[in-house]
Parts: C-alpha cells; structure tokens; sequence
C-alpha cells in the first residue's frame, strides 16, 4: 500500500499539510490536497494493479497545448500519481454559464485533423476507448464507439449476449440517421455534470477527458443524456456552429448509446433498459 503523504512530497518536495477527498472521477482516488507555502492542488492516486493515471494527464496535457479548452495544468504525473492545478468553481450552470461553455466547446470543435480517432488509445470512465485513424465517422462510430463497447460490456456479464446482434443490425444501418461532419472535431469526450465547473457565469474549467477526434455531435447529445446543459447551451452553440435538421430528433438518441454501453460496462442495472428502449425505438 502506497503512502499518499510521501508520494506526493516526494513528487513536489513539498509537505502536504491537509488532504481532504472529493467527489468525481473513476480512475483512482481524488482529494484536495494544502502544501507547505499556501498552494492548493488536486490529485489522483491510484494504488492498484494496473494504474492509468499517465493517460488521463496526457489528455490534459493535450488538450492545454492543442486547444482553447480550460483544463487542469498537469504538475506531475505517474501512471499511479496525477497531481493537477486546483480549478475553482462547482458543477452548476446559470443561463450565461451554459452561453460560455457553447463559445468554448465550439471552439474546442474547430481543432481538427484529417482523420478519426487519435494518436493513441485513451479512457472514458476508466475504460479501454480505442482509437485507431479512420477515414470515415460512421464506421469508427460503429466499429470503435458502439460495438466494442458493447463487446466488452458482454464480456463482463453485464449486457445480454443477445443486444450484440440488436446492436450489430442497428449498426449495419447508421448510414440512414448518421451523417459525416465536414471534418473531424477534437472532443472532450466526457461532457458530464460533475466534469465541468463554474464560477458565477464563467466556466473555470473541465475535468476528466476522454478525448479523441470525432463527430461534435456525439458530444453534444452526451450533454444532454443527464441534463448537463439545456437551451442556453444550444441557442448559443448554434449561432456559432448551427446543427443540422435531425440532431434532436433522431442522432441524438443514437450517439448516447454510447454514454449509455459505457455506462452498461461500469454500472449495469438499469442502464441496460435504457439500451433497450433505443434499440426498440429505431425497429431493433
């Protein structure tokens, strides 16, 4: 059993005065840690077997060198350590907070590359996100959102082995609802809740990435999957990036299957119900 007092004075050479532990994340541990001379910082640990926190500090490494997006500088990072720069604020959203989290998502929208997926594999939840390049969004949708998560969920006895063919069929068929994005969007990946923080009206920051290149859309239906934003976000979003006719109609009910397999694989339980709801819904 690792020592988190050690670990972290041995990482900064700094004496940790005060740890107290916070809500959020999958991946370890989180606490607010007071050091020696006044500064105040988050971190992770993770004393497992097989500790991921190095991948979460290269997507916030990432994302602080290739985007707009307010995130946590990294100060140190291990795979089984992660200290982080405290961000102020609390996950609530007045009308003008949702209006500054659209301007910034919109512009973490406009980094793009030629090509879907990332450089590497990453996490959502703590969970293996797999992300070889592709050419086309619908078949990494199909391939590398929806079935492997669903694969993996089944693996783990946590979704009926018979959705696979549902889903399988569901997918043979996205062509028909899913359309491809001018070009590929860097995306948070894990627009939740408790993964964004406000100060009055202003946005301080996002936690906990899952990043990749992909479809905004994706990202934004996941916003609303457990009511993390609602008309301020959107009225602002598309005076900036307008969506097309069918987003909340249709795509985005079929982009939260993915939230919903992810959420399947860590949770189980009543998440399977709202899978089946979705497959029923579009003949599946």
């Amino acid at each position: 059993m690792l020592d988190l007092r050690q670990e972290v004075e041995t990482a900064v050479n700094r004496r940790p005065v005060d740890i107290a532990p916070l809500s959020g994340g999958c991946v370890g541990q989180v606490y607010r840690v007071h050091l020696a001379g006044g500064e105040t910082v988050v971190v992770k640990f993770d004393d497992g077997r097989a500790p991921k926190l190095g991948v979460e500090a290269m997507m916030l490494r990432y994302l602080k060198q290739h985007s707009p997006l307010p995130v946590p500088a990294v100060i140190y990072s291990a795979d089984h350590l992660l200290i982080m720069e405290y961000l102020p604020g609390e996950s609530r959203f007045s009308a003008l907070a949702q209006a500054h989290a659209a301007d910034l998502l919109a512009a973490l929208h406009e980094v793009s590359v030629p090509v879907y997926g990332f450089e590497q594999d990453t996490l959502i939840g703590g969970l293996a996100q797999p992300n070889p390049w592709m050419n086309t969004w619908v078949d990494f949708f199909r391939e590398h959102r929806l079935m492997s998560m669903a694969t993996d969920a089944a693996a783990l006895g946590r979704l009926p082995v018979s959705f696979l063919g549902r889903l399988e069929n569901l997918c043979a068929r996205l062509d028909e609802w899913l359309v491809e994005p001018a070009r590929p969007s860097l995306l948070h990946g894990d627009v939740w809740t408790t993964n964004v923080l406000a100060a009055g009206d202003r946005i301080t920051g996002f936690v906990d990435p899952a990043i990749y290149y992909g479809h905004p859309e994706v990202e934004l239906a996941f916003t609303t999957l457990f009511g993390t934003f609602g008309e301020p976000f959107f009225s602002r979003y598309q005076e900036i990036r307008p969506l097309p006719p069918g987003f909340f109609e249709t795509r985005r009910d079929i982009y939260n299957l993915y939230p919903l397999l992810v959420h399947v694989n860590l949770f189980g339980g009543g998440y399977v119900h709202t899978v089946e709801s979705t497959l029923r819904r579009f003949g599946f």
